[in-house]
């Protein structure tokens, strides 16, 4: 079975902020998702929902929220198992960890927050029937783009994510004294849906999630107006997109990738 990305969430301790800057940036709009006892909502394209919206924990209480170790505002990336608890057990005894334990949301499916070797996190989720994901979609305006793991030993992280989720290498492209950008796919898949590198400069590994917009150049300037900050870019890609590193007003890095005009 396949092993892809199938949802993006964003954490934040401002959900109303949130929604309107990222309608401004990306275009997405929000929705309700109607999952009783609590506040969980929708980033739509068109009718087609491509990930999530809720507030940290602490934040439901009230402002210390954010402050707390590992509680920062962020998105975090959903990829797909056949069977949550036996990933769980297989990545716990290749040096991962359970930082989640594994719940069952009806309707929904079943799912674990869980960190690699190196510290980065994502979830691991077993949806409810078998509908086909269309959060990742690269080139469709709206919708993920490119999912990047900056951290401290790709080459072993390739070997983890390749034995968990059936990932393999791709090209690898040489980027002088930043080392090796190992781009990967999916098992048996031919188009790439990701890349790894050393990254010295994060405080920790991490997954860094790229969303599709319609002009990167008009982009930064929504992006700018609404708050948001600027963190490398734009600039050229192979392939001819452009991309955009960033931050939201609350703090939670993202980036964007798309045409110049």
């Amino acid at each position: 079975m396949a092993s892809p990305f199938i949802w993006y969430e964003l954490l934040t301790n401002d959900v109303e902020a949130a929604g309107r800057f990222y309608g401004e940036v990306v275009g997405w709009t929000v929705q309700p998702s109607g999952q009783p006892g609590m506040d969980y909502r929708f980033w739509k394209v068109g009718e087609t929902a491509v990930g999530g919206l809720t507030a940290l924990p602490e934040a439901k209480d009230g402002p210390p929220s954010a402050d707390a170790p590992g509680m920062q505002p962020g998105w975090l990336g959903y990829v797909r198992v056949p069977d949550v608890d036996g990933t769980i057990a297989q990545m716990t005894g290749m040096g991962g960890a359970e930082v989640m334990p594994a719940m069952t949301l009806p309707g929904v499916g079943r799912m674990a927050l869980v960190a690699d070797p190196q510290g980065a996190v994502l979830y691991v989720m077993t949806p409810e029937g078998n509908m086909p994901a269309t959060t990742f979609a690269r080139g469709k305006v709206g919708h993920g783009g490119w999912n990047e793991l900056h951290t401290t030993d790709w080459k072993s992280a390739l070997e983890f994510y390749g034995t968990n989720f059936g990932w393999s290498a791709a090209e690898a492209m040489d980027m002088g004294p930043m080392g090796t950008y190992q781009l990967f796919r999916d098992g048996g898949e031919s188009e790439t849906m990701g890349a790894m590198f050393n990254n010295p400069n994060l405080p920790r590994p991490a997954w860094l999630y790229y969303f599709h917009v319609d002009n990167i150049t008009a982009a930064r300037t929504r992006l700018e107006a609404a708050g948001g900050s600027v963190l490398m870019g734009p600039h050229e890609v192979p392939g001819g997109q452009w991309i955009m590193q960033a931050r939201d007003p609350q703090g939670a890095m993202f980036a964007i990738v798309g045409p110049e005009r």
